[in-house]
């Protein structure tokens, strides 16, 4: 490699200066097919090459917002790059907050942004102008796209945070939208001949826990993940039309909904409303084959399939959370469809430990995909026997670097990624997940994996959610706690609680029962679905 292929692009250098140190990388493995040119722009393999290779007239995108071609998307996404050079003064490098809903405009805004050699920074439809002015101000985001309903928000975090001095809006068909600006360029954009190793993506963590993390991506490290899960654990097709709930700012979704499909040359669907009511009759409306979305979604749409069309649906993928063995049961027994269960990161970016449908087995994850190492050590960082409970750590073609944080240090160590698991590798070498190694539970000696008990109350017919902490106590240290939200026409009483713990007792070792129950409305879950354990320990005072 000569020093004209390790040169970046970006004219501004701040990811650059901003990345760990190189010691404190992650080891990266590049075995086959892992293996890019040192020159790369990633939004030529996902779109332009279809085009090239004769694919034009194949569909990319599709739903309520628009229908593209892989030749309109290719022309489409050049004529954006020029309004983003030619009219909002883009250079190399600069980062841009993207917010809108799943459509089609927020997918050519993604595209077009890496494709004009810009650092895409999606962030979530519903987050506010605190939340949205502290991305702005660790990324030291200057423009922004944003969809035209959200606007206001955005205003008035350009109040909070001046570094974010352009604005442009799409979706209203207004004369200064970018659609409008753009249909008048010419349609042929030269992308940005940025470096493998240049950054083109800044996912911030969706903030289950503490203070949300920048992690930085580069163009080798989207095409990365896309030839990864996609190929050797869900083997997708072009003939794949994909579909889901997660948003595209949610690393899940970005590469579920968006990167794989294109890659592939497949058909990316893209629904505005992922909720469980909306997403159902939109598989059944778009002839989705492949689904993206969480346990909880599965669970709410199992009860109403009854009636819906899903004769193309052929794969469904649950990543985000903990999938409990009755959900995955419920939903094969109600489709017939056996759900992949994978367990990823925003730091790694996306999917690194899961199975093959035939490979399903109740309660295991599954192992490492293809191109990934995985194992599970004890504090001292040593490999731990089977069966045994520890820390779970990762290595592969993707992995963790945030963007200026202390925290780097914590989930690499040693040259592996620690995403803060906890798990144990049974004796067949599948991976079983245990909880968050911050969420487990030490109750008189003890250890209890929330999930668990939260996997046995789900059994139960009068239990719709649940979420197990451990809350403090004085005799014991901790005490199992759950909170409850209950199926419709049941009664949270006394006589519930008690058949609950019974419930559990007869179905995990008596000791892992909640000795407190509290049946609630609803959960506290971040956007992308993810249930906020903190938040349920936090509500419960330490006296109780």
């Amino acid at each position: 490699m000569n020093q004209d292929d390790r040169r970046s692009a970006h004219v501004d250098t701040f990811t650059a200066e901003n990345l760990p140190p190189r010691a404190a990388w992650p080891t990266m493995l590049a075995t086959p097919p892992f293996q890019y040119p040192e020159r790369l722009n990633c939004s030529t393999a996902l779109v332009h090459a279809h085009v090239a290779a004769g694919r034009g007239d194949h569909l990319a995108l599709d739903g309520p917002t628009g229908r593209y071609a892989y030749a309109a998307l290719a022309e489409t996404v050049d004529r954006w790059a020029r309004v983003l050079v030619e009219d909002e003064g883009l250079v190399p490098g600069n980062r841009v907050l993207l917010r809108g809903p799943n459509n089609a405009f927020m997918a050519i805004a993604w595209l077009a942004v890496v494709r004009a050699g810009g650092v895409v920074v999606a962030t979530m439809p519903l987050l506010r102008e605190k939340e949205l002015a502290e991305v702005v101000e660790r990324a030291q985001i200057s423009h922004a796209l944003c969809d035209h309903r959200l606007l206001d928000a955005l205003e008035n975090t350009r109040q909070r945070a001046p570094v974010l001095h352009r604005i442009a809006t799409f979706g209203d068909g207004a004369e200064a939208s970018v659609e409008v600006r753009a249909a008048a360029k010419a349609a042929e954009f030269a992308p940005v001949d940025t470096a493998a190793d240049d950054t083109c993506l800044i996912a911030f963590t969706s903030g289950t826990t503490g203070r949300p993390k920048g992690t930085m991506h580069f163009h080798r490290d989207v095409l990365a993940i896309c030839d990864a899960f996609p190929i050797s654990t869900l083997r997708a097709t072009r003939d794949d039309r994909f579909i889901g709930s997660p948003p595209l700012a949610f690393t899940f979704g970005l590469g579920g909904l968006l990167l794989f499909p294109l890659r592939l040359g497949a058909t990316a669907v893209l629904v505005e409303r992922g909720s469980p009511d909306a997403l159902l009759p939109a598989l059944a409306e778009h002839r989705a084959t492949i689904c993206f979305t969480s346990p909880t979604a599965y669970r709410a749409m199992a009860a109403h399939v009854d009636g819906v069309d899903l004769t193309a649906l052929r794969k469904c993928v649950s990543a985000g959370e903990t999938l409990p063995p009755a959900t995955r049961a419920l939903w094969r027994a109600r489709t017939g469809i056996e759900i992949i269960d994978g367990i990823g990161s925003t730091e790694l970016l996306h999917i690194f430990l899961s199975h093959t449908e035939d490979e399903a087995r109740p309660g295991a994850t599954g192992r490492p995909i293809p191109g990934y190492e995985a194992k599970v050590v004890d504090e001292a960082g040593l490999e731990v026997p089977r069966g045994q409970v520890g820390r779970l750590a990762v290595r592969g073609p993707t992995g963790c670097r945030y963007l200026a944080d202390e925290r780097q240090r914590e989930y690499v160590q040693d040259g592996w990624n620690f995403p803060g698991d906890a798990y144990l590798v049974d004796e067949d070498g599948f991976f079983h997940y245990q909880a968050r190694t911050d969420d487990l539970i030490i109750t008189a000696g003890y250890n209890v994996a929330g999930p668990e008990v939260e996997a046995a109350l789900l059994q139960h017919p009068a239990v719709a959610e649940c979420g197990v902490v451990g809350v403090p106590d004085e005799a014991r240290g901790q005490i199992i706690k759950a909170f409850v939200v209950l199926a419709a026409g049941q009664a949270g009483d006394a006589a519930l609680v008690e058949s609950l713990q019974g419930f559990v007792k007869a179905t995990i070792a008596p000791y892992k029962y909640p000795r407190a129950i509290e049946f609630v409305t609803a959960l506290p879950r971040t956007e992308t679905g993810k249930l906020q354990r903190f938040r349920l320990r936090a509500s419960t005072p330490p006296s109780e």
